[in-house]
């Protein structure tokens, strides 16, 4: 069969003229990022300064023979850069996504090209009808380009819109203005919360210079902003409502200095961090936190998905937000930038709504809307959740992260200028950023513990003691009762009822104890239920697709015996009785720390309990290659509840095959070691993982309930505590000691029954 070819040729793609206003108007995400853009091109231009200015006009307009007053807004983005000739007008700026500044990188007096895409410019059509680019190269040529937005919106093609350009010779100096004009509704767009969010936007587009940094990048090649605001029309109206006529030089707000706690430093492209911690609430605590190892894919649900970001420089600074440390925000030095006085509690916290955020900054550039208020990229707020006492929120920090170009980064910003895509690189920074403030949320922590500043909920069976013990309160009464003359026969009496009272309490102190390590087993449950689903998955593939096919077999049977399908069956059903102690296994596992009532203290073998901690996790040792070792007596017995000890070493195990995942040369392993020394029974439990940092185990923070070294929802830091926990119930400690190879925990249990 034939195909007749009705036609054939080559032909070529004609962009639409609403082309130019998608690539600009309805791609930006708002009129900040567009003045932005605007702001960068200067930027490139090697200006020293770009001016923003907002001029609101109103004029006399006759239509009809009427007389008419028409507002209207214009916006002047202004330099004094290098400016552009003629060619580089016609075959550059009105080419959308020309590759010029991707190809140069780097501009003539070697500031890092911001503008790379080449559709930053179209992005002025957000902000008036009209442009004018007025721009004049050194070699003396003033070039101005003019363009009426709705002419791209009215044509068919983009080749149909007619651009008028001139050129001439001029005596003035350098630069670009861009000048766009806006009717009614773009001047209706800039009300005074506006034009505050406008000055926030380019406080922030450019990170503080620190002092320590303060000769180094650039220092000789300085940029600034400034804003111009226009008030008073010719006639004296106020457009800007309580705005003020105002120039000023965009400078960071004097907050990012008044921080309480900070972390800064960098992470090379191999993941290795050099931080230094600064505790502005103590002004001697400086603490340089040098060369760890940061790792990835410890998280499995995005296993394989991180990779290094190239050398990143950080800067995170923390606020805390309760009363007493917003007074002390404020004592340091927060101030209205305008009139100069201090302000008050209210407007501190408005302030610290304004500029928290995490900026990502790229040649010194913050790449939006990373970095917003209320833009929680690193999702600090999810893990504050569900562990309030540690972590920081995203309204308590300030941050400053310094990124490479995209070829040594691979960090990829979106074409819409919303952020960067989410690329392994960009999961890596994540991560690797959340390790960083991990650094910083410890040590804090730590202080705030320290200082009085959060409640430790550690040895809750003394605290229950110690509220049924009426022993205090007796003496006291006595002593009362003697001043008062009370005969020996009524103190008796007095007494008889305090001590009746005592014994009915502690009676509710053993039954809030036995709730209590109930819960720490149910809690403790969670961790294995893992593993247990994930065992259990073979054996339920195996009854799913081999009872269907056992009954097919019963059905043939009962039309036709057949000794070979009458084997068949048997077959399978020794198989699903194999199966099916795997099952019975897999229950013995949680058997342990189930929520029956717990039974009295007793003997058991220490040897066994260790051994059964090894088969709840073995695939999961087998799977990182962990060997897992035990040097006890077959017969070394312990007094106490058992089902504590699985608790503990449940926890143990678990915490090790975590940090394991982090990539090492040297083989795994567990050691745990049982002996007798004096009247204590003596468990030291020991890896070869990363370890834990030695002032977490000086402070003994580690045992804290809530405290976690884990980033992300990995960890809930009751693992530990409820360890010790479940070891006090059985008169017995839990040490840790620090050890440069690895986890070294060392348990004592007092041997007497």
């Amino acid at each position: 069969m034939s195909i007749d070819i009705i036609d054939q040729g080559y032909y070529k793609i004609k962009p639409a003229g609403r082309h130019i206003i998608t690539i600009g108007r309805d791609l930006i995400k708002d009129k900040y990022a567009a003045i932005v853009e605007l702001v960068k091109n200067s930027y490139d231009a090697d200006s020293p300064y770009c001016k923003v200015s907002l001029l609101p006009f109103i004029k006399e307009v006759i239509i009809n023979e009427i007389t008419t007053s028409k507002k209207g807004i214009r916006i002047e983005i202004k330099d004094e850069g290098h400016g552009m000739e003629l060619d580089t007008v016609i075959n550059k700026w009105m080419v959308p996504s020309t590759d010029d500044k991707f190809l140069r990188k780097i501009s003539p007096l070697g500031r890092m090209m911001q503008g790379r895409k080449g559709v930053g410019r179209y992005a002025a059509s957000m902000l008036g009808d009209d442009l004018v680019l007025e721009t004049i190269h050194d070699s003396g040529f003033l070039t101005t380009l003019y363009l009426v937005w709705k002419d791209f919106e009215d044509a068919k093609y983009l080749e149909d819109v007619n651009i008028l350009i001139e050129s001439k010779k001029t005596e003035k100096k350098p630069g670009t203005d861009i000048i766009i004009v806006g009717d009614e509704k773009h001047l209706n767009d800039w009300t005074s919360r506006q034009i505050q969010n406008l000055r926030f936007e380019l406080k922030k587009l450019i990170p503080p210079i620190n002092k320590e940094d303060e000769n180094i990048e650039q220092s000789n090649k300085p940029f600034k902003i400034i804003l111009e605001i226009g008030q008073f029309t010719p006639d004296g109206q106020m457009i800007f409502g309580d705005v003020k006529n105002v120039v000023e030089e965009i400078e960071p707000y004097p907050l990012f200095e008044l921080y309480d706690y900070r972390i800064s430093g960098t992470v090379s492209h191999l993941g290795i961090a050099n931080l230094t911690f600064h505790n502005n609430r103590s002004q001697e605590d400086v603490e340089h936190i040098h060369e760890f190892k940061i790792f990835l894919n410890q998280n499995s649900s995005r296993k394989n998905e991180e990779a290094y970001c190239g050398k990143i420089k950080i800067d995170f600074r923390v606020f805390d937000r309760d009363p007493a440390s917003i007074d002390g925000l404020i004592g340091r030095g927060l101030k209205d930038p305008v009139s100069g006085q201090y302000v008050g509690r209210k407007e501190a916290r408005l302030i610290l709504d304004s500029f928290n955020g995490i900026g990502v900054y790229r040649n010194k550039f913050r790449l939006r809307p990373l970095g917003d208020a209320g833009y929680d990229w690193l999702e600090l707020d999810k893990e504050r959740v569900q562990n309030p006492s540690v972590k920081i929120g995203s309204d308590q920090i300030i941050g400053f992260i310094h990124i490479q170009s995209e070829e040594d980064s691979g960090l990829e910003e979106k074409s819409a200028r919303d952020g960067l895509k989410e690329t392994p690189q960009y999961f890596g920074l994540q991560e690797i950023c959340k390790q960083v403030l991990l650094r910083l949320e410890q040590r804090r922590f730590i202080y705030r513990k320290n200082i009085g500043l959060g409640r430790s909920n550690r040895n809750l069976e003394d605290k229950i003691n110690t509220l049924y013990n009426f022993a205090e309160l007796k003496e006291k009464i006595n002593v009362e009762l003697e001043a008062s003359g009370i005969g020996k026969e009524e103190k008796e009496k007095i007494n008889n009822l305090i001590t009746e009272k005592e014994q009915k309490s502690s009676k509710v102190a053993e039954e809030l104890k036995q709730a209590i390590a109930q819960y720490q087993g149910q809690a403790t449950v969670g961790k294995i239920v893992n593993v247990i689903l994930h065992e259990g998955r073979k054996p339920l593939g195996y009854f799913k697709n081999q009872i269907p096919l056992i009954n097919e077999w019963r059905e043939e049977l009962k039309e036709e015996y057949n000794i070979e399908t009458l084997e068949k069956i048997v077959d399978r059903l020794a198989v699903l009785d194999e199966q099916s102690n795997i099952f019975i296994k897999l229950f013995a596992k949680l058997d342990p720390l189930s929520s029956r009532k717990r039974e009295p203290k007793k003997d058991f073998l220490l040897r066994t309990v260790l051994e059964n901690i090894k088969d709840v996790f073995l695939q999961e040792l087998e799977a990182q290659e962990i060997s897992y070792n035990i040097q006890c007596d077959l017969l070394q017995t312990c007094y106490g509840w058992k089902e504590d000890f699985y608790i503990t070493f449940t926890n143990l195990v678990d915490n090790s095959i975590y940090w394991f995942k982090s990539p090492t040369n040297h083989p795994k392993e567990i050691h745990l070691k049982v002996y007798e020394e004096d009247d204590l029974l003596i468990i030291e439990y020991k890896d070869n993982g990363p370890g834990i940092e030695k002032h977490l185990i000086d402070s003994q923070i580690i045992f804290e309930p809530e405290f976690s070294g884990k980033t992300g929802t990995s960890g809930t830091g009751l693992g530990l505590a409820i360890s010790g926990e479940a070891l006090a119930r059985n008169d017995a400690i839990i040490k840790a000691i620090y050890n440069e190879t690895g986890a070294f925990f060392k348990i004592e249990i007092k041997n007497t029954k």
